[in-house]
């Protein structure tokens, strides 16, 4: 158990832990990870197990309509605006143990931690549990703070259905129904200031022996669908000049991407991570291809300068197929409260943790969550920067070391009535 001075309370470490455990067990895939996808049985079975701790506190929750939940620890001012932290408790298919659940986790450490000690906050400090951040059953992602955000609004968001015709609606009037004994609130809810720890989902804080990220801000995003037009033929009559072949057109089009967007750096992000090729038959000249792409960068205006590369190649006609492209998401980047990073980092020094300044490659909840108060981050170490992936692993270690640094920049928060 860490050292920590007064007025800081000290975290339970074995119960972070512990905790850990308990909801590894909800979703478990038998394989070391979890699928406890957004609005399922498996994330209303999380919830429930969250909030059975949270009564036991003695802590008021209520949930909004888009199936955000809020546990508050009442402060000395109730009539002052929060201080916010959380993250989210669903996952991927084959998702890890510890991305978005260490974040909630952390969180409800901080305030049973600070009942512990006996303390009183000036401010009252609210435990967040966003709904689908993941984006895997329901797309897109981080869809509850983006509706509580404005966003994206509340009727387009119920409306989005999974791969089996279940609509958002629908799911979440089964959630709904399972927790009892949860207040309401409308949407919108801010507060004074919002704090997210999250497993870093990279490899840079363990190679460099880091123990704690201090998060400035998420670098932008921009998705793409391309579509490619040909003309399905035979594949053993059809020469070569003669084919309109969407496969071959889409590999020259990548191929140019590749090269007009090369960074040196290695600062920009370029993925494509779905592709259809169709009709899918081993013996026909494929006729149509779709695939997305995802770029990212941290610079608002070199992402732009890439977007409308990939606008201008991936148009007119490739190898004589047509070729177009859509935008599916736009996302500038974010930069965080400066303040709420010193506060970070002046309680990563207090325990002795090693740590450094860096960017987000991957979105969260905080970039929504920045666009209604001030907003930041810390990231803790995954082993390989392995995430989204049932081999996600954390150092016991580091979840205690995490947790404490949240609750110390949590409860410094909670005493400044200003």
């Amino acid at each position: 158990m860490l050292d920590t001075p007064h007025p800081y309370p000290v975290i339970n470490g074995p119960r972070v832990i512990e905790r850990h455990q308990s909801m590894a067990a909800i979703g478990a895939t038998g394989r070391g990870g979890v699928n406890r996808q957004a609005l399922s049985a498996e994330d209303t079975q999380a919830r429930r197990l969250l909030l059975s701790w949270c009564s036991a506190r003695g802590y008021a929750s209520e949930i909004d309509p888009i199936g955000n939940l809020f546990i508050r620890r009442i402060g000395k001012r109730p009539d002052l605006p929060p201080v916010m932290t959380g993250s989210h408790l669903d996952s991927q298919p084959t998702g890890g143990n510890y991305d978005g659940v260490f974040g909630v986790l952390a969180g409800l450490e901080a305030l049973e931690s600070i009942d512990d000690a006996g303390l009183e906050t000036e401010r009252s400090i609210e435990l967040v549990v966003w709904m689908n951040e993941e984006g895997s059953r329901f797309a897109p992602p981080t869809m509850g703070s983006a509706v509580s955000a404005g966003s994206m609004s509340l009727e387009t968001a119920l409306g989005v259905v999974d791969v089996e015709g279940i609509s958002v609606r629908e799911a979440l009037d089964g959630q709904l129904a399972a927790l009892k004994g949860v207040g309401r609130r409308p949407l919108g809810s801010t507060g004074h200031a919002y704090v997210e720890a999250h497993i870093e989902q990279g490899p840079v804080l363990e190679a460099e022996r880091q123990k704690i990220g201090i998060v400035t801000g998420i670098q932008g995003i921009c998705s793409l669908e391309v579509d490619i037009t040909g003309f399905e033929a035979h594949a053993g009559t059809t020469p070569s000049r003669s084919r309109q072949d969407a496969f071959v057109a889409a590999m020259v089009l990548l191929e140019r991407l590749r090269s007009e967007l090369h960074d040196p750096e290695d600062v920009l992000r370029f993925t494509v991570g779905r592709f259809n090729v169709l009709p899918g038959s081993p013996n026909t000249v494929p006729g149509h291809v779709t695939f997305t792409i995802d770029l990212r960068h941290p610079g608002a205006d070199h992402m732009q300068r890439c977007c409308e590369t990939i606008r201008k190649l991936a148009s007119g006609t490739i190898e004589r197929c047509a070729v177009s492209s859509r935008l599916l998401l736009r996302s500038d980047p974010v930069q965080f409260a400066p303040w709420i990073a010193e506060e970070i980092r002046l309680a990563a020094a207090r325990h002795g943790a090693p740590h450094r300044i860096m960017i987000s490659g991957a979105t969260h909840d905080s970039r929504y969550a920045s666009c209604k108060m001030p907003t930041g981050m810390l990231f803790i170490p995954c082993e390989k920067g392995i995430s989204h992936n049932e081999a996600e692993k954390v150092c016991p270690d580091d979840l205690t070391i995490g947790a404490q640094v949240l609750s110390d920049a949590v409860c410094a928060l909670a005493q400044t009535a200003k």
